[in-house]
């Protein structure tokens, strides 16, 4: 499934209501949260969805042994090693940012690899200290999408998250503590 960076895919783009999404590829395999579900599609798709029901991220996931796979610009960018897509997509002009779980491309998409999979699944010669990941996924979304929140955003995302669980006092300020630490802070 090629990705259209920034946009979505040819299946499922960044603005379209859950309703033509849901028109399109059924109701989701699974659910998940109110904002995020998942279809059955080759390769499979995650959509997280904004409060007004409308797609934010496509996520394209791997499919593995020989399924179909997230290609751009003539390489393929899912269950490969992260480091040889990101060489193949430099040699073709498109640069890399690093991010906290894989690389961020100008004009919309991030690769990444969550260690769910093991370099013997790609090499099985592969060592068993081997470092290198497997790209499992692609998110593609404007290409700010990808920066790291600022204090702002993280002080109002922590506010939400407390309001939304009704918490108060004590409770409300161990949430806090958490979910700072979770931002690194």
């Amino acid at each position: 499934m090629e990705i259209l960076p920034g946009l979505g895919t040819p299946l499922v783009q960044i603005g379209e209501s859950r309703e033509v999404v849901e028109c399109k590829l059924g109701t989701p395999v699974h659910p998940g949260r109110l904002d995020r579900a998942v279809y059955q599609t080759s390769p499979m798709l995650v959509l997280s969805y904004t409060d007004i029901e409308t797609v934010e991220i496509v996520e394209i996931a791997y499919s593995g042994d020989g399924g179909e796979e997230a290609w751009f610009d003539g390489v393929q960018l899912t269950y490969r090693f992260l480091d040889d897509v990101v060489a193949d997509l430099a040699a073709r002009g498109h640069r890399a940012e690093p991010i906290d779980i894989g690389y961020r491309f100008e004009p919309g998409f991030a690769l990444f690899s969550v260690g769910s999979r093991s370099p013997r699944d790609l090499d099985p010669a592969a060592d068993e200290d081997d470092p290198r990941r497997i790209c499992e996924g692609v998110l593609v979304a404007p290409f700010d999408y990808f920066d790291a929140p600022d204090e702002e955003e993280v002080e109002q995302y922590i506010r939400d998250r407390i309001e939304a669980a009704g918490l108060s006092g004590p409770e409300a300020e161990e949430l806090r503590d958490f979910l700072k630490q979770s931002f690194g802070g």
